[in-house]
């Protein structure tokens, strides 16, 4: 039988900068600050996610190219995600 998502209460510190953020943005949405927080994660996890499955892709690319000018670039590609611009 599957366990229901059960909710956890957590306490996070965060500056008063982004808690203003957050609560205008709860505010514009119509949401309480904890229900733009749990949204903010979650949309924060799938695009970390998203950002992950992107380079394990170009990974692939990279290690099937043949082609130096398209090895070049997937490897830019690559140092761009991992370090930055």
């Amino acid at each position: 039988m599957p366990v229901p998502n059960k909710s956890v209460r957590q306490s996070v510190s965060m500056s008063a900068n982004l808690a203003a953020k957050v609560r205008t943005l709860a505010k514009t949405r119509r949401l309480s600050a904890n229900r733009m927080l749990v949204e903010l994660i979650e949309n924060g996890i799938e695009a970390q996610k998203h950002k992950q499955q992107l380079f394990f892709d170009i990974a692939e690319r990279f290690r099937n190219a043949t082609d130096t000018e398209e090895i070049k670039q997937l490897g830019d590609q690559m140092g761009r995600m991992v370090f930055g611009d």
